[in-house]
């Protein structure tokens, strides 16, 4: 019997309207034959309120009683599932990360998966139920609830698949697939059939919110393939798998941007061995992830560090940057919130030359100016003036021809 996970993220168990509406399609799933294992995010805006629940009565609340809040919001869509999936006379069973040993690093908020017994989801399965697993949450080795930080579902019906080894994964959500650009943007954007694990990460990595990195890295080390669909519609979607021939016949697979990134620079620091690695070690330690790098050339001995990180690392990077700029004798550090990261993608990027070149015209051509570059096997990224994102995107959409071929 097939075996395939699916996961259904917020906006489709957004109200019982919409729940009823994905227990139809469980349902029609396993009447098809299917052993299924359905995985579950809270209900659209859910953990938003809950955040404010906690702010309301703690000024600091505690990171540990965080996830206990958080994690009920999983648990209810999950039981209402497997109620709406009993209404139609199929056997359901609903599990929370506990339950399924779903064993975490101890991390709050931003966790990591270390282990899985898969013993305990498969019972449930033999015995001919639709398993509806809680995502986003697992179970440190003290019994503490854990979550995984903001769009771990994905990452968590990744690693039921991989441990039960799935056929796919299937994520559902509230568009009919990847697109060559945010269609809001390109509304000539083409849907990508089929992209490589590779292609997706970078998508992801710069923007493409369809799909959580980590997800994706995790099925790329598993090779479990992975579809993006839409919950509202039948279109096949988007089959995200190892790279083949197909594939690498294309040299741009996709247009991403990210609007969501902050420009950090440390000014007329030494230009001397060690500065660069206190600063990055000091980010890692902080677990932040830095993209794009670029030194200056130095002048008089002195020279500025710049660097690109999220939104949501601000506030920590700058109180590192701060204390950092005192022990090197910097002149101080500056921030730049008005930056966006636009990128192209393809791994037919690695057999073929021009293509960065050709970025930079289209962008030149389109008045775009590129502050800050970072490249890869099988991506480029400009960092840009945010205002200009748009322009970017639409330029660089129509320079490699990825529009739907009926939009001319």
């Amino acid at each position: 019997m097939e075996l395939v996970v699916q996961k259904f993220g917020g906006s489709s168990v957004g109200t019982p309207e919409k729940i009823a509406h994905v227990a139809s399609r469980v349902a029609q799933s396993a009447a098809e034959g299917r052993s299924l294992v359905v995985v579950v995010s809270a209900m659209q805006g859910e953990t938003d309120r809950l955040l404010g629940l906690a702010g309301a009565v703690a000024e600091r609340p505690s990171p540990r009683e965080v996830d206990q809040l958080l994690a009920t919001g999983e648990q209810v869509s999950a039981a209402l599932l497997a109620m709406a999936l009993k209404e139609r006379n199929i056997s359901a069973w609903s599990m929370t990360g506990g339950q399924m040993k779903m064993r975490t690093d101890g991390s709050f908020s931003r966790a990591r998966i270390v282990n899985l017994d898969r013993q305990a989801v498969e019972n449930h399965l033999n015995a001919g139920h639709v398993v509806v697993a809680t995502g986003f949450q697992g179970v440190d080795e003290e019994g503490n609830l854990n979550t995984l930080g903001r769009g771990g579902s994905d990452t968590s019906a990744v690693a039921l698949a991989a441990a039960l080894r799935a056929d796919e994964c299937e994520i559902y959500t509230d568009v009919e697939g990847v697109f060559t650009a945010d269609p809001r943007i390109c509304p000539d954007a083409r849907k990508i059939d089929e992209i490589s694990f590779d292609e997706m990460m970078e998508m992801a990595s710069q923007g493409a919110k369809v799909l959580q990195i980590r997800s994706v890295e995790l099925a790329m080390n598993h090779n479990v393939p992975l579809r993006v669909r839409s919950t509202f519609s039948d279109d096949p979607g988007t089959l995200v798998h190892s790279e083949d021939d197909t594939i690498e016949k294309l040299v741009v697979r996709g247009v991403s941007h990210n609007k969501d990134e902050v420009k950090m620079t440390l000014r007329q620091v030494q230009d001397q061995p060690g500065v660069a690695a206190r600063v990055f070690s000091r980010l890692a330690e902080a677990q932040i992830n830095v993209d794009v790098i670029v030194q200056n050339t130095s002048m008089a001995g002195l020279t500025d560090l710049s660097f690109t990180v999220g939104m949501t690392d601000r506030g920590r990077s700058e109180e590192i940057l701060s204390n950092i700029a005192k022990e090197v004798n910097a002149e101080g550090f500056e921030v730049d919130d008005c930056i966006a990261k636009v990128s192209i993608v393809g791994v037919g990027m690695r057999a073929h030359a021009g293509v960065a070149a050709k970025m930079f015209e289209a962008l030149h051509q389109a008045a775009v100016n590129i502050q800050m570059i970072t490249t890869s096997e099988i991506k480029v990224t400009c960092v840009i003036e945010r205002e200009q994102t748009e322009t970017a995107v639409q330029a660089l959409h129509e320079a490699f021809e990825l529009a739907e071929p009926s939009a001319g």
